[in-house]
């Protein structure tokens, strides 16, 4: 087969994640789409409004093949990590052909250009980002200033689309994994909006907007019919704070990003109520989603050390889900993978413990939204 990859997370499935499915399909001519999708939680550190398992039903009945599971591990973890962990095992599928993402600008050529000047950082692009943060600009300005003066174009990594397609496409060079990198421009509004739009809004404009009648118009009928199920995320909040306040600074430190002095800065701002904390912690060199990331993290027990182990371990495969009439056919192209395949809570022959923090991560949200979800495949 010649399977087309997505990395996503889906939360929620909305009009533009549909769109880029058909484009993508259009232009790859794939036999089948292939998800590899975060579980209960997200790069940001938020908790997902719908289960996994609800989400990679969306995902199908959306016009994806099949969605498999990325680790909890990788999910919620920077960009880097979050790229890299989820390339680390579409490349240990042998049928998976190509991968398509959205952005908002550029073509192939570009990607691919960009993947080698920050993949092989040269001397100029450290003295340049080292310099910036020590005057103290945001990381984001700092990286961009020192794309830049290597001959990058600043403005084309200027948004979180065009950045994690980056991320993708240096991913697949390290592991010298041929691919086919398909971009597909975004419709509507920009990644970060959250204003409703007409028809294609983001993400995050739609979890802000939960009760507007002008949803229906951003989302697909079988997703818009669930949205009054949504997760509520002033439970998950208390969580988070909560972990805060149980965790000494040294547990901090062994979360990604969460150094320098951030470990004591959280610390002494665990009293406070969640949205002074993101608001007081976030700074011009931590932004708010790194700080819910960390948080994030902290309460699931996802820490570097860990999850750099698992990058450098053989892993699994967990579909989530999968079109009925392509079932077969689906799993018979993972089972070519090194990698086992996984369809309920038995930990596989390898990652095991990788394994069991998706594990945790499940049981985690089942607490948090009162369900009783157990691991295991769905057809659709």
């Amino acid at each position: 087969m010649n399977i087309l990859a997505v990395i996503c997370e889906f939360n929620p499935f909305h009009n533009g994640h549909a769109y880029l499915i058909d484009k993508a399909k259009e232009i790859s001519r794939c036999d089948a789409v292939l998800c590899i999708m975060s579980g209960d939680f997200t790069q940001r550190g938020d908790m997902c409004i719908f289960d996994k398992y609800t989400r990679a039903r969306h995902a199908v009945l959306g016009g994806a093949d099949c969605v498999i599971q990325l680790p909890a591990a990788f999910a919620v973890a920077p960009a880097e990590i979050f790229a890299a962990g989820a390339v680390k095992i579409l490349s240990a599928i042998p049928d998976v052909t190509a991968i398509a993402f959205g952005c908002e600008n550029g073509e192939t050529r570009d990607f691919v250009n960009a993947a080698d000047i920050l993949g092989n950082e040269s001397a100029a692009f450290s003295d340049t980002l080292n310099e910036s943060l020590k005057n103290g600009e945001s990381y984001i300005r700092s990286y961009a200033a020192a794309f830049a003066a290597c001959g990058g174009d600043i403005n084309f990594i200027s948004s979180p689309n065009n950045i994690l397609g980056i991320e993708y496409t240096k991913a697949f060079m390290r592991l010298g994994r041929d691919i086919n990198i398909i971009p597909v421009k975004r419709r509507g509004a920009g990644y970060n909006s959250r204003e409703l739009a007409d028809g294609y809004s983001s993400a995050s404009a739609i979890r802000n907007n939960l009760a507007d009648p002008k949803l229906k118009n951003n989302l697909p009928e079988f997703v818009c019919a669930q949205i009054g199920g949504a997760a509520d995320v002033c439970v998950y909040e208390s969580y988070l704070r909560h972990s805060l306040f149980n965790a000494d600074a040294e547990r901090l430190k062994r979360v990604y990003g969460c150094g320098e002095g951030l470990e004591n800065r959280l610390k002494s701002l665990e009293n406070l109520p969640f949205g002074q904390i993101i608001e007081r912690a976030t700074s011009k060199r931590y932004s708010s989603s790194r700080i819910r990331r960390i948080l994030a993290a902290n309460a699931l027990g996802l820490y570097q050390s860990d999850t750099e182990k698992f990058l450098t371990e053989k892993l699994y495969i967990k579909p989530l889900a999968v079109k009925k009439e392509s079932a077969d056919a689906l799993l018979s192209a993972l089972a070519k993978s090194e990698y086992p395949v996984v369809t309920g809570i038995t930990p596989p022959a390898y990652g095991a413990e990788c394994f069991g923090l998706d594990l945790r991560e499940l049981q985690t949200y089942n607490h948090l939204t009162c369900k009783q979800l157990k691991d295991y495949m769905i057809t659709v």
